[in-house]
């Protein structure tokens, strides 16, 4: 069985119920580990800016910033957790403006996706050009308690519906049912271009192989989980990575 197919069975038990079992537990403990020396900015080419330098890796991420910086930061998130969003809110203008800006840290965050609508909202953010990858997913963000209602407006008919269609129809079915497909085209993606990505089922079973690869790989048990120059973490907040970036030497 496929890791996609999973995903759609678990949902398909509780269909577009948005647990939080996922999430990881706001308990995290404070970093440890000695200080390093203060590392001297970094400038970017010139005409460009580290944070809106962003590429694709090769695991599936989206990268920004400077791809040598010494102090690499790694993000497994998932659009449907409330946790992972609260660290948006708190973190990225910050982390984006003064930590990645000053290319002494480069962000890269992964999808990590936990269920149907997951996905949906993943293949939306993922819709655009790299360069708009980031600021569709502090949207989608933003709007994760929109997501909820609608989701949990849907009568268990529609869902069933839904979940009963060919796979290029059940994306853009459960885009019009949670209502992201409305949201995005307000933001910047065509409607037909939203569908096109939605219809993607090869890119839907890409992202669940990913996330179930670098899950095991990692030990991820909840989001958001932080890779920092290789290194689990043992916190998930913005307070907490923070303060390991200035111990690291961004400061």
């Amino acid at each position: 069985m496929t890791a996609f197919r999973r995903i759609l069975l678990s949902a398909a038990l509780a269909p577009l119920a948005l647990g939080l079992a996922a999430c990881g537990s706001k308990e995290d403990a404070a970093p440890a580990g000695p200080t390093g020396e203060p590392i001297a900015k970094i400038a970017p080419p010139a005409g460009k800016a580290w944070s809106e330098t962003v590429v694709i890796t090769p695991e599936g991420g989206y990268r920004m910033g400077n791809p040598d910086a010494p102090i690499k930061v790694v993000e497994f998130a998932s659009l449907t957790c409330s946790h992972c969003a609260e660290f948006a809110e708190a973190a990225s203008a910050d982390l984006r403006d003064n930590y990645v800006a000053s290319g002494r840290v480069s962000y890269e965050l992964r999808n990590f996706v936990r269920d149907a609508i997951d996905i949906t909202a993943t293949q939306l953010t993922q819709c655009g050009t790299p360069e708009t990858f980031f600021a569709l997913t502090d949207q989608v963000f933003a709007y994760q308690a929109g997501i909820f209602e609608k989701a949990q407006a849907a009568s268990k008919q529609q869902q069933e519906a839904a979940f009963a269609l060919p796979p290029a129809q059940r994306g853009p079915a459960l885009g019009e049912l949670t209502g992201l497909t409305e949201y995005v085209t307000a933001r910047g993606i065509s409607k037909d271009q939203a569908n096109a990505c939605l219809a993607d089922a090869a890119k839907a079973e890409k992202l669940a192989a990913q996330t179930q690869q670098q899950g095991e790989q990692y030990q991820i048990e909840g989001t958001p989980t932080f890779i920092v120059n290789g290194k689990k973490t043992d916190y998930n907040t913005w307070d907490k990575l923070k303060a390991d970036l200035e111990r690291l030497g961004a400061r």
